[in-house]
């Protein structure tokens, strides 16, 4: 499904991050990779998913490179095939709940009844992370917990093929952190969803099937 080949990337000010990194993810594996702050975690999760791009070296996805893509290819990758997590929830304010999971569905447009089918979904996943009866709230009314299932739900709600976590549990205490991880594992296998976790908790990432480490440049299994 994810191939990618010899991949570097530096920054003038941290030098080398990933260095000649190759890796191969199979549809509906979950993955975990850890390693120290400022090892190219999140980098290597934003060249995954298109928001950075490598100095040299090709992702693969499906057959396809998506290094090659314009901007507006890059865009509608992201869109209909990747759902993102980040450890902090960035629901807008503004918006409730179902406005908020309802976003990834207006980048694009759609006919009413389309609309209405996903919104039925969005209440399908809401009763699936145990969030029910939340969809009129806004963020600032739920707890910290519940804002991140808000989010998990809007990263499924386009029915990704992948689901890219930013130190998911980063933010949460050690109950909801646990709750969050025994979700996204659930989501991982329910929907045969790609799941790309990068962590500093061990705990979240001996739940998944495949555990890399990132160290100078490189992943050790």
């Amino acid at each position: 499904m994810l191939r990618l080949e010899n991949i570097s990337k530096s920054f003038i000010q941290r030098g080398l991050v990933l260095d000649d990194l190759s890796l191969i993810i199979e549809e509906g594996n979950s993955v975990s990779v850890t390693g120290p702050s400022g090892s190219g975690k999140t980098t290597l999760l934003n060249i995954i998913g298109a928001l950075d791009r490598p100095d040299s070296g090709d992702v693969i996805y499906r057959g396809s490179s998506i290094i090659k893509m314009d901007p507006d290819q890059s865009a509608e990758y992201r869109n209909r095939n990747i759902g993102f997590v980040f450890q902090d929830h960035l629901l807008l304010p503004h918006l409730s709940v179902i406005e908020n999971v309802m976003l990834p569905v207006s980048a694009y447009e759609i006919s009413k009844e389309y609309f209405y089918e996903k919104k039925d979904y969005a209440m399908l996943l809401m009763e699936k992370t145990g969030i029910s009866g939340l969809e009129n709230k806004y963020p600032f009314n739920i707890s910290g917990g519940e804002a991140q299932r808000v989010t998990l739900v809007r990263a499924l709600i386009n029915k990704p093929s992948m689901i890219l976590a930013d130190e998911p549990t980063g933010s949460l205490d050690s109950k909801n952190a646990e709750y969050l991880g025994d979700l996204l594992i659930y989501m991982n296998k329910e929907f045969r969803v790609t799941l790309i976790t990068v962590t500093h908790s061990e705990t979240l990432a001996s739940k998944m099937e495949y555990h890399f480490r990132l160290e100078n440049g490189k992943l050790i299994s």
